[in-house]
């Protein structure tokens, strides 16, 4: 950890400082976590190992709870599910994600002491548990898991305060980690990383985060892969300069920002993005034409308007009606994309939704049309090396192919993998499937600029064996890489 130091940050309490110069794409530190778990609602179709979702799992014979890909992950994973194992069989249940997390930490500790890596950087007794700021409604849910804990909690471990156990619990609700699936698509877990927790808050960070869980095919357990995280800078920081992450999704205005910072991690922004409300006049603001923009009368209209729709749009999404969902959002844009800007953030929701349900209905055009539309807003709002804008143009790029639009794709893949080479580096799962899709891409804009004939006949074969497809099941659009912070809801 000889690329950071801790220091006091005006007004921030401890932070983190780079000793070196980095660039764009250079992992300042890698960590692995002190204890992760599986969430209650994934735990039959995660590997609670190595966190990779599969469509067939094992189960452990013990407890019959935990579930893994083979003998490999059951092995690696059991240094972590040993003394887990057994008190689930003696509780006679199991307990929730929280109590689960906080168990592995404590039996983690007892046995290797409050440092459990040379590279750790601060004990647990130093990090923040915030519990004097918790609301009433998150105290009564405290003691309740703090209750359950010395149910499930075994006699013959080290016993411990109600002080100490209530700390790791606060520890928890703000500062651990969502941990990614083997994609980085979908949060599956929890976990705790020190080191991060040390990293403080920007709205326009300077560094990002993500989780690589490295190799997972490997047979011997001692080159199986460790949950980590990596902290990767977005561009140039200097010797001295703080590391900085961003705890929730730009995209939100700055009081909705402020807001959500207050309350889940107990602090007011003071970034200048919050202070100079940088961008939120594009984010809600009008549609200018020829220098002529609507009123503020028509702007608040429409935002309302688009506001009660996207409520609709939500109901009908889960409950899996797609078609309803479109005709909601087609009927929300048509009023309300002469009114609103383009970089909007309602109306970017509303083409966000509509391009992943069209998609996933087979109407590719209309969905790379709105998926064209929500990066062009989005490339106006993020950070040039996001990694939202990233997933979203790739998932563009995806689109455009299923259209049969190649130059389009092209592009979009190309943009795409720019950016995760940045916030995901070239090792990562998803950038190594984004640099086949830049490959394929690539070789049939070749053959489409030579003979646009040949170019389709080829392209319908490679349809019927669907080698790019994002056709899954629509998921909400809180979902996916954002917030990637874990709080409990």
């Amino acid at each position: 950890m000889e690329t950071v130091a801790i220091f006091d940050s005006p007004g921030k309490g401890r932070g983190l400082k780079a000793t070196k110069e980095f660039w764009a794409g250079d992992v300042i530190f890698s960590e692995a976590s002190i204890a992760a778990v599986v969430f209650d609602s994934l735990a039959e179709r995660i590997c609670h190992s190595c966190f990779r979702r599969q469509e067939k799992l094992q189960r452990c014979g013990q407890c019959k709870f935990a579930h893994y890909c083979d003998r490999t992950c059951q092995r690696a994973g059991w240094a972590e599910h040993k003394l887990e194992c057994s008190a689930i069989k003696a509780y006679g249940k199991v307990p929730n994600e929280n109590i689960r997390v906080v168990a592995r930490i404590m039996w983690r500790l007892d046995k290797e002491g409050s440092t459990v890596s040379d590279m750790q950087l601060t004990t647990l007794d130093e990090l923040e548990d915030h519990i004097a700021d918790m609301p009433e409604d998150d105290l009564k849910e405290l003691k309740v898991d703090i209750h359950n804990f010395l149910d499930y909690w075994p006699h013959n471990s080290k016993q411990h305060t109600i002080d100490d156990i209530s700390h790791i619990f606060g520890v928890i609700n703000c500062n651990g980690f969502s941990v990614s699936d083997q994609r980085g698509l979908q949060a599956v877990g929890v976990g705790l990383f020190p080191n991060l927790c040390l990293v403080n808050h920007d709205c326009w960070p300077n560094c990002t985060v993500i989780l690589n869980h490295g190799n997972q095919s490997a047979v011997n357990t001692m080159f199986h892969s460790q949950r980590r995280i990596e902290l990767r800078a977005l561009g140039k920081i200097a010797e001295g300069e703080e590391l900085t992450v961003a705890y929730v999704d730009f995209l939100n205005l700055s009081e909705e920002r402020q807001r959500l910072l207050k309350t889940q991690y107990f602090f007011d922004c003071t970034c200048e993005d919050c202070k100079n409300r940088i961008k939120d006049d594009m984010k809600i603001g009008g549609r200018e034409e020829d220098g002529v923009k609507p009123s503020e009368e028509q702007v608040k209209e429409a935002t309302d308007y688009c506001f009660q729709m996207l409520e609709k749009m939500e109901k009908a999404r889960l409950n899996g009606d797609y078609h309803e969902v479109v005709k909601i959002c087609r009927e929300c844009i048509e009023k309300t994309e002469p009114v609103l800007a383009d970089t909007h953030i309602y109306l970017l929701r509303m083409w966000s939704t509509m391009s992943e349900v069209q998609a996933y209905l087979q109407y590719f055009d209309d969905a790379a049309d709105y998926a064209r539309k929500m990066v062009e807003g989005y490339m106006k709002l993020y950070h040039p090396n996001n990694a939202a804008l990233g997933m979203a143009a790739m998932r563009a790029g995806v689109t455009h192919w299923q259209a049969g639009q190649i130059e389009v794709a092209h592009g979009m893949i190309c943009k795409a993998y720019a950016i995760l080479m940045v916030t995901h580096g070239p090792t990562h799962p998803i950038t190594k499937d984004l640099d086949a899709m830049r490959i394929q891409t690539e070789m049939e804009l070749r053959m489409f600029k030579q003979n646009e004939y040949v170019y389709h006949s080829m392209r319908e074969a490679a349809l019927k064996n669907k080698p790019m497809t994002m056709m899954h099941e629509p998921k909400s659009v809180e979902e996916g890489i954002k917030n990637l912070f874990h709080r409990r809801k």
